[in-house]
């Protein structure tokens, strides 16, 4: 499988509008969010397409003032069939970004855990188009794609009362093509293991890191570059796309570090440092 990076003209909101061709297309949306378009089929994971967490934090010690702009307003997407959000922190369940989203498309179904749907009801997401999840679970998404409910660890695996997991991670089937979607995510027991299993050939996940000031400060962590890369070699995942970086200064990893990292891993893994103005687009080889 291949993965190519082209830049396009305008803005997102017509070059993910625009008629889809062969294989899947998908864009960083910033931090944690993707956009991916699979024929037909529209969908959003984890978008913080406003400035909520500014608001929120606003004259506190850990201000959560953006390093970069959303790249397009939740009141511009347009024909999204599906949102799905990992875990109820609001960089990932944005109660800016999901009823205005709803508002716009009418159709959209929100895929969410269960054990948060009272978190995504008070955040403006109808009822009435809540797809409740827990790991273990498949949703099927319209023209033989689905989603695969993975349990994930925000530095360790949490469940509510009922068992349910309140951290998740979706491995998509578009377009023939395993994209797994960690949400927020350390290593954990079994996890490459699962992936392998699951045949998946594209990896975005977050490489923010984590470490005692952080955890001390409440900010919970996620993959380092090196364990993301590890995971993947271990799993047979032959794409990284890493994220979770550049939107808050107390939260983030230099870009030059990144690069550094991503140019010293073992050539049978391909690391993708996504931009904005990006599109990327996968297609599969005639032997795969």
């Amino acid at each position: 499988m291949m993965v190519r990076q082209t830049a396009f003209q305008g803005g997102l909101a017509d070059d993910l509008a625009a008629p889809g061709r062969a294989g899947v297309a998908f864009w960083w949306l910033g931090q944690a969010g993707f956009a991916f378009r699979s024929g037909a089929l529209r969908l959003m994971v984890d978008p913080y397409l406003s400035d909520s967490l500014a608001a929120k934090y606003r004259g506190r010690p850990l201000a959560h003032e953006r390093l970069m702009p959303p790249p397009i307003p939740p009141d511009a997407v347009q024909g999204l069939d599906w949102c799905l959000c990992t875990h109820a922190h609001s960089d990932h369940m944005d109660p800016d970004t999901l009823p205005v989203l709803a508002a716009h498309n009418p159709n959209c179904r929100f895929v969410v855990p269960r054990a948060e749907v009272q978190t995504a009801l008070a955040r403006g997401v109808p009822g009435a188009r809540l797809v409740p999840v827990n790991a273990g679970e498949r949703v099927e998404l319209g023209d033989g794609q689905a989603v695969e409910v993975v349990a994930s660890a925000h530095e360790e695996r949490v469940t509510d009362d009922a068992g349910q997991h309140r951290y998740l991670g979706y491995v998509l089937r578009l377009g023939g093509i395993g994209f797994y979607h960690s949400g927020d995510c350390v290593p954990y027991p079994g996890l490459a293991e699962h992936l392998r299993a699951a045949r998946v050939r594209v990896a975005l996940l977050p490489v923010n890191g984590r470490d005692a000031a952080r955890t001390q400060a409440g900010i919970l962590g996620n993959f380092s570059f090196r364990e993301a890369a590890n995971l993947c070699r271990e799993a047979g995942v032959p794409w990284l796309v890493a994220h979770h970086v550049g939107l808050f200064a107390f939260n983030t990893v230099p870009e030059e570090t990144l690069r550094r990292e991503a140019a010293g891993v073992a050539a049978d893994l391909r690391v993708i440092l996504p931009r904005y103005n990006e599109r990327y687009e996968t297609r599969m080889e005639a032997n795969q």
